[in-house]
């Protein structure tokens, strides 16, 4: 896959996406948004990758949405590329591989929303995060005023919304939006070391699993251990089911097939 803001290599199961458009700090314009969304459209589509890490060149993430392109749209165009930075977002979060957002500096408006779409999320220590659109007249735009809410409780969301304010890495973590903090020159080798542990699991166990804790968001409790039970089901079907019980019944390494 080849793109103009948007770097993408696969090794063996893992893949490496990186926006890269350093001389704006990463800021998402409809040009990145679109080669976003084609590269991870195209990664749920291959069944060889197991896990995403998703970074930013330079020293920023994604600093947020390109201010510049913004200014001069009109009302009906300001929907259109919201509803366009959303949809991203939902493939980001609803591809069958997990997603890891390696956190490497500014995690500003439209990049804390990337990061949020993410399934975990890694950050350096000189990572910023926030969600600073009101400081423009506007609020979050690409699922934020409903993710944050969701991962950090509505308080602390509302608080981060309505001041814009900006936070390090460390308070991030304290609060629930990362899970985890390391050094930069670390960063990469931490979200290597989770991909990696997350690839040698069973994958139609890892695909349920993503699937079920995100249907948790969005329903009652009823509805939820419901949709569970289909996917433990779905999960018992499978032969790395019989696999991963035998090597534990063995005392052995398991052997999965992703079938």
């Amino acid at each position: 896959m080849a793109y103009q803001y948007v770097e993408y290599k696969a090794q063996g199961p893992l893949a490496y996406v990186t926006v890269n458009r350093p001389e704006a700090l990463n800021a998402l314009n409809k040009d990145v948004i679109s080669e976003l969304l084609d590269c991870f459209t195209k990664i749920d589509n291959d069944p060889g990758i197991g896990c995403v890490i998703l970074t930013g060149a330079g020293r920023s993430f994604v600093a947020g949405a390109d201010i510049g392109t913004m200014r001069d749209l009109e009302v009906l165009d300001g929907r259109d590329f919201t509803m366009f930075g959303q949809r991203l977002m939902d493939c980001v979060e609803g591809i069958r591989q997990p997603v890891i957002a390696a956190v490497n500096g500014f995690a500003l408006g439209g990049g804390c929303e990337l990061a949020m779409a993410c399934d975990i999320r890694v950050a350096s220590e000189k990572a910023k995060f926030g969600q600073p659109e009101v400081n423009l007249g506007i609020i979050p735009g690409f699922g934020g005023t409903q993710r944050l809410p969701r991962l950090i409780g509505k308080g602390m969301a509302k608080y981060l919304i309505m001041t814009g304010e900006h936070i390090s890495a460390q308070e991030a973590l304290r609060i629930g939006l990362v899970q985890k903090v390391v050094a930069p020159e670390e960063l990469t080798a931490e979200a290597e070391r989770i991909a990696k542990l997350i690839v040698s699991k069973a994958p139609v166990a890892v695909r349920m699993a993503k699937c079920a804790v995100n249907v948790a968001e969005n329903t009652d409790m009823a509805s939820g251990v419901a949709y569970e039970a289909e996917a433990y089901t779905t999960c018992f079907q499978a032969s790395d089911r019989v696999e991963g019980m035998t090597a534990f019944l063995e005392k052995r390494e398991a052997s999965f097939q992703g079938k």
